[in-house]
């Protein structure tokens, strides 16, 4: 029997908080059609998202409980959540995959607020939701962006301490760095064994790695690993987005292979107290914009990369982002990375990255903060 993540009142202090924001906006309904959202009003939490092809729909109404409209197939893990009025649909099906029963849950709703904005998506086809509205010309279908990412970017005690375990055991295995890589492995076995290390100390999942390597910096910090191996004089990184519970740490961890230069040193450092000086600043009424600055400032410009950190939770990445115009106001509750980066001389570059929560005061670090000296790995292997 799989036990829900949380307790009902979780789920119903986050109902309670959402429809109060609906009645100060005139909004009667939200409708949902992604894995986040419908997990946050539901606890429905499974792998089948990965699967395109069935719908999945979630209807929070002003007032009363949220309605699942869903596949048949997942009738029997929605029904040990927290939720009591559950609509099912046979899906796949050749002509009406849930339009139908959305319908008649939506008929009568004069304003449905539904997320239109950034970072999010319609997981529907596009044609059954113009046949959605079309069925429903008395409702008005309005954005809701704001509402939902402002509720989901403070985030409750119980959340926090999930994000906190699943940052101890990433950290417990960036720990054993000494002992996973060494000079003349394959970056493809060094991921593979950092993966493994992970699942080791405790995470569900790793559905997020990557890094890179390369003579003094790497060149990006998206890439999948290669055969190249590891040398020395070589940085290495890794940044991971490990899993526990649905919630996610995301942050990274830079090495020396048997030596680094003074200018990789130097900007490792610069890196390190760039953090601290986001850190410092990240208080309840700081902005996102002014945590930018900051680290801009400390780095010497701003980044082709956009921003220096995001929201962390039940994505990898959520809102806000810490960017230059993102005038976002920092809450007690929210859970950010900071992650700054910084050019070097060869083309190169070096990221760092660490997960905290927002205090009343100074910010909690959820990750085993970084060395404040780039760390050396010097055991070299040919084989195991």
């Amino acid at each position: 029997m799989v036990e829900p993540d949380f307790p009902a009142s979780e789920f119903e202090q986050r109902l309670e908080s959402a429809q109060r924001e609906m009645r100060a906006q005139d909004l009667q309904a939200l409708l949902f059609t992604t894995e986040p959202e419908v997990r946050y009003f539901s606890g429905f939490r499974t792998q089948f998202w990965q699967s395109p092809t069935r719908p999945w729909f979630l209807v929070v109404p002003a007032r009363g409980k949220p309605v699942a409209v869903i596949p048949a197939i997942g009738a029997d893990l929605m029904g040990r959540t927290w939720l009591d009025d559950i609509r099912v649909f046979t899906s796949p099906h050749e002509r009406d995959d849930g339009i139908s029963v959305l319908t008649g849950v939506l008929d009568g709703y004069a304003r449905i607020g539904m997320p239109m904005g950034r970072e999010t998506s319609l997981r529907m086809p596009l044609a059954d939701f113009d046949r959605l509205r079309a069925s429903l010309p008395g409702s008005e279908f309005t954005d809701a962006t704001g509402l939902i990412q402002g509720l989901r970017m403070v985030k409750s005690g119980a959340e926090i301490g999930v994000i906190s375990d699943i940052c101890a055991i990433a950290s417990n295995a960036f720990q054993k760095a000494n002992d996973l890589f060494y000079a003349g492995q394959a970056l493809t076995e060094a991921f593979r064994a950092f993966k493994i290390e992970l699942l080791a100390q405790g995470a569900d999942d790793v559905p997020y790695l990557v890094g890179g390597a390369g003579s003094g910096g790497y060149s990006d910090v998206i890439s999948p690993p290669t055969d190249q191996c590891l040398q020395a004089g070589d940085i290495l990184m890794l940044d991971t987005g490990a899993n526990l519970t649905g919630y996610f740490c995301d942050f990274d961890r830079n090495f020396a292979i048997g030596h680094a230069s003074d200018e990789v040193r130097t900007a490792y450092r610069t890196l390190i107290a760039a953090t601290d000086a986001a850190a410092d600043r990240a208080r309840p009424g700081a902005t996102c914009a002014a945590l930018f600055q900051t680290m801009a400032l400390c780095v010497g410009g701003g980044s082709d990369v956009g921003r220096y950190g995001h929201g962390l939770g039940m994505q990898l990445t959520e809102a806000p982002s810490i960017i230059s115009f993102d005038q976002t106001v920092l809450q007690e509750g929210m859970v950010l990375t900071l992650e700054p980066s910084i050019a070097l001389s060869n083309g190169k570059m070096l990221v760092h990255e660490e997960n905290i929560v927002i205090r009343d005061g100074p910010p909690d670090f959820l990750t085993r903060r970084a060395s404040p000296d780039l760390p050396v790995l010097d055991r070299a292997r040919t084989g195991v």
